[in-house]
């Protein structure tokens, strides 16, 4: 849990709240909502998405249930600094894609006063840490895990698993290129992807 004002109200100093998980999780919904809530009290709000993330719009935030925030696309951390001065409320959408900068940024803000609201993927497709995600979360006052719905076995999922062929690491994408599966449903699926691609290979060697 999180809590949205501090015990002792002389400390002039912010906060950090991490929403991660997999992809079809809610995690950008999470954010909308809590940002949505600090406009509503009238507190000064600034969104920020990686200017690569062009899934829907250019401009705005939006979840994969259509729900929508107005953001301002940066193509580096470093541009949040510059823009979120002065603000009440800083959220910062698809963090994983930010470069290392992120952390220290955020970190900034919040010893500057801000309440810092940041969402992303927790792990890769290939089910590593992603990117400044896990320093973001140790350096974070709250960290919310959210889940999916396992497309395979129905079980509580928080891996986001690629159909799309391709190693590349950033590929944007939705339910054609991605999935999201529990533990075992990944697991039998990489396995599989794994016994294809030596399958493959030994077709190559003896054509050759």
């Amino acid at each position: 849990m999180f809590l949205e004002n501090t015990v002792n109200h002389k400390e002039q100093f912010g906060w950090i709240e991490v929403i991660c998980g997999s992809m079809f999780s809610g995690k950008t919904e999470e954010l909308i909502r809590r940002l949505k809530r600090a406009q509503f009290a009238n507190q000064k709000v600034e969104i920020f998405k990686p200017s690569i993330d062009t899934r829907y719009h250019d401009e705005m935030v939006i979840s994969h249930d259509s729900n929508e925030i107005r953001s301002t696309p940066v193509p580096a951390a470093a541009n949040i600094a510059i823009l979120a001065q002065g603000c009440d409320v800083v959220g910062i959408d698809e963090a994983q894609f930010f470069d290392d900068e992120i952390v220290k940024i955020c970190n900034d803000l919040a010893n500057q006063g801000i309440r810092v609201i940041v969402a992303g993927l927790d792990m890769d497709f290939k089910g590593n840490p992603f990117g400044p995600m896990p320093a973001l979360m140790a350096t974070a006052e709250y960290v919310t895990k959210v889940h999916a719905v396992c497309t395979r076995t129905g079980n509580l999922a928080n891996y986001s698993f690629r159909k799309a062929n391709g190693d590349k690491l950033v590929m944007l994408g939705e339910t054609e290129e991605y999935e999201p599966l529990s533990r075992a449903a990944y697991f039998y699926a990489m396995k599989k992807n794994q016994d294809n691609e030596e399958v493959t290979k030994m077709k190559k060697n003896k054509s050759s």
